[in-house]
């Protein structure tokens, strides 16, 4: 759990933007350290390479979690072990102890975590994000609908035993993506809510 907590809490957007722009995200635009802000502050390369990096930190803490929990624990099955790690990483995402515990919001880590975890489901959700995103340009509500397709796909795609604990990982990661999006989830609603390719170098108000 520490280790993948650890690896999830490595602030990818806020170091790249601070290391090659010599900037903090946080101050622009929604302030998030997300890919999608990162994108729509002017860094195109940065932000692909925040979503590639968060993806990739996501994947490596369950991997290497669950690989460690199978060495030294004979108590916990390997997909138990992966299930807790995925959880770890995407809570160290979203509530980085470098950061005040100010991440954020989980969808590239979350991808990342269950495409060890449950490679095919994450490939259908992430379909369906994309899907979305073509369609209504709200990264948001691609977001929120990935999300909270994941354990439906889960349930149908993944192969052998699926333990209570697996099931529960899958709910707590997509219900934690979604909380996070309480604020787009109001936008949305409100018709106020920016579409991809809406680029700002707007600060966020102290």
């Amino acid at each position: 759990m520490a280790i993948a907590y650890l690896l999830g809490s490595i602030p990818v957007g806020y170091l790249l933007v601070k290391l090659f722009r010599h900037e903090d995200i946080r101050s622009v635009g929604s302030g998030n350290i997300g890919a999608t802000n990162v994108l729509r502050s002017g860094g195109k390369g940065l932000g692909a390479a925040t979503f590639l990096l968060d993806v990739l930190k996501g994947a490596t803490a369950v991997a290497l979690g669950a690989w460690i929990t199978s060495l030294l624990s004979h108590f916990i099955s390997f997909r138990d072990a992966e299930a807790i790690a995925a959880v770890s990483a995407v809570i160290g995402h979203m509530f980085p102890v470098w950061l005040r515990f100010r991440g954020g919001k989980g969808v590239a880590t979350g991808f990342g975590v269950f495409l060890v975890a449950a490679p095919w489901a994450a490939l259908s959700a992430i379909a369906l994000f994309t899907l979305v995103l073509l369609i209504t340009r709200y990264v948001s509500l691609a977001s929120i609908l990935g999300a909270a397709s994941f354990p439906i796909f889960a349930w149908f795609m993944v192969r052998g035993e699926k333990s209570a604990l697996f099931i529960a990982a899958q709910i707590i990661v997509s219900l934690m993506i979604i909380l996070k999006h309480h604020q787009n989830i109001g936008r949305l609603l409100a018709g106020t809510e920016s579409r991809f390719g809406t680029r700002t170098h707007e600060r966020k108000p102290a």
